[in-house]
């Protein structure tokens, strides 16, 4: 006799695999196979060096040796907590004061997906609303499905989010009678993934005041997800969007140690307003109790010899010549197809490539079987948006990641790229015109 159904909440239904699942998979089990989706590290950059060097100094002191396998807090190390706070507060020229914030403000988390997670069962009730950036990162868009938030997005321009559209569109929320359930506004401000795309400086502080401005009968959030910081190539680092936060109330500034060192270490943070803190922790301790302390260990003795800046300005200078690379090759191999644009980002791990709309890139359509006929994996850019009011989304667009595959894999998988292509074009190829 066949036992009883398995009767799995809401939430659980709510909650179906990652879209990226398939394309990781096959990446996997395909030999040969050039992978420019995966938003992985670059393997032979990690520091185990470095690391096992934090390691064996750790323990070979019984005091912080016995202090690094002890439980921790659930709010995290102090002495990384304040380091934190430190490098924030330097990198934006403020001082904690300025910003009314302490160490008591600074959460260390599983990483920074473990902070969105949290955020979101900490703020959202069912049909409350996010504002996301379109496209923006599609992994949190399935943390507010599995929570039964509703995401609406504002497009993105040169500049990052086109604030005039965010406007609008609390405009015409409040309007309607739906502005009381905005709890929160999401960016990643630095970078952006998938685009490669970062907010303007002129923006920062407008976004704070737009979140000020509209909130009329809750406060509403603005989430900045700074995963990308360090990882800078070109220009200056712009000031965080927390820095216009002057008394900490509207920005939680959150990122993460998986890019900039190791994501093995599995550690994030988060730069809260204080009555944030408590809800965080409170259902922080429900989770883990806090997260692992040896890796809080070694990351706070990696910051203080100096490794850790030593190992960011390595991997500044390693991925500039992988970005370098694949923006050669998409210009070389695309110079033919005057209609496909790409972004170049001053940092990070991805450029966004737009083909005309003629052109079906989406998990479903020809695009991506021609390209896994032809050796080479993207994500589709699809993922990255939510339907529009008449349930269609973007399906000419790609997201290229080069952290993975060395410059000459990325330029041989930009060329069988160009050739999965062949053959779709709406009309025939012309001369090249200036990329934008």
């Amino acid at each position: 006799m066949p036992p009883a159904p398995l009767r799995l909440s809401t939430q659980a239904s709510r909650t179906p695999d990652s879209p990226i699942s398939f394309f990781i998979q096959k990446a996997i089990e395909t030999p040969g196979l050039i992978s420019l989706a995966a938003g992985l590290v670059d393997e032979a950059s990690l520091p185990a060096a470095a690391v096992g060097e934090a390691v064996a100094a750790i323990v070979a002191d019984p005091v912080s040796g016995r202090a690094a396998l002890q439980y921790g807090s659930t709010q995290g190390l102090p002495a990384l907590r304040e380091k934190l706070l430190k490098e924030l507060c330097d990198a934006d020229g403020v001082s904690p004061a300025d910003l009314n914030l302490s160490p008591s403000n600074v959460v260390i988390t599983t990483g920074s997906q473990q902070l969105l997670y949290l955020l979101g069962e900490v703020l959202f009730d069912e049909g409350d609303i996010v504002i996301a950036e379109a496209p923006s990162y599609f992994v949190y868009h399935g943390v507010l499905g599995s929570l039964g938030v509703k995401v609406l997005s504002v497009p993105m321009d040169d500049g990052g989010m086109d604030l005039d559209a965010l406007e609008d569109l609390l405009n015409k929320l409040d309007k309607s009678g739906e502005l009381r359930r905005v709890k929160l506004i999401y960016t990643v401000d630095y970078f952006q993934n998938p685009t490669g795309l970062t907010l303007a400086e002129d923006r920062r502080p407008r976004l704070v005041e737009l979140a000020k401005r509209f909130s009329k009968y809750q406060r509403i959030i603005v989430l900045e997800d700074a995963a990308y910081r360090e990882l800078r190539y070109t220009g200056p680092d712009l000031p965080s969007v927390k820095k216009f936060d002057e008394r900490n109330q509207y920005v939680v500034y959150t990122s993460t140690f998986s890019k900039p060192l190791s994501p093995g270490l599995k550690t994030g943070y988060a730069i809260l307003p204080s009555d944030l803190v408590g809800p965080v922790c409170h259902l922080k301790g429900n989770h883990d109790f806090g997260s692992t302390n040896f890796a809080q260990h070694v990351i706070d003795r990696l910051m203080t010899t100096g490794a850790y800046r030593k190992h960011v300005d390595y991997l500044q200078s390693m991925y500039r010549t992988k970005r370098d690379a694949m923006l050669r090759a998409i210009e070389t191999e695309f110079a033919d197809w005057p209609e496909v644009f790409w972004t170049i980002p001053d940092g990070g791990l991805y450029v966004w490539l737009t083909f005309p709309e003629s052109i079906d890139a989406g998990p479903n359509g020809p695009l991506v079987q021609r390209a896994l006929d032809a050796g080479v994996l993207y994500v589709p850019g699809e993922f990255g948006h939510v339907p529009n009011e008449t349930g269609k989304v973007r399906k000419n667009e790609a997201r290229l990641s080069f952290g993975v595959e060395n410059e000459s894999k990325i330029a041989e998988g930009i060329r069988r790229l160009r050739k999965a292509c062949r053959g779709l074009e709406a009309r025939p190829a012309k001369a090249k015109l200036a990329a934008v």
